[in-house]
């Protein structure tokens, strides 16, 4: 794609959202947590254990690799066992 343009939707994209979340709730976590909406911080924590991914970012990987799973014919869910404090469907 051009990268011009797509540096500067981007850019469009931050300062709309800047704009109308500077005095709300933009984190879609469920979780209580001290880093709850601080983005940066939380982001940091995780790198530095690199135990797992932020909750927000779970959907849009899990999409991912359902897409890969496909490969398998998902074979690998039953290989898989979610730690208790993970609701399932």
């Amino acid at each position: 794609g051009n990268r011009v343009e797509g540096l500067r939707l981007q850019e469009e994209f931050a300062a709309e959202f800047r704009k109308e979340y500077k005095d709300k709730d933009h984190c879609p976590c469920l979780k209580a947590c001290r880093y709850h909406g601080n983005c940066k911080e939380c982001v940091a924590i995780h790198r530095a254990h690199q135990e797992h991914v932020p909750n927000c970012m779970r959907p849009l990987i899990n999409k991912k690799l359902k897409l890969m799973s496909e490969l398998t014919e998902h074979t690998l869910a039953n290989e898989i066992e979610a730690p208790h404090e993970i609701l399932r469907k």
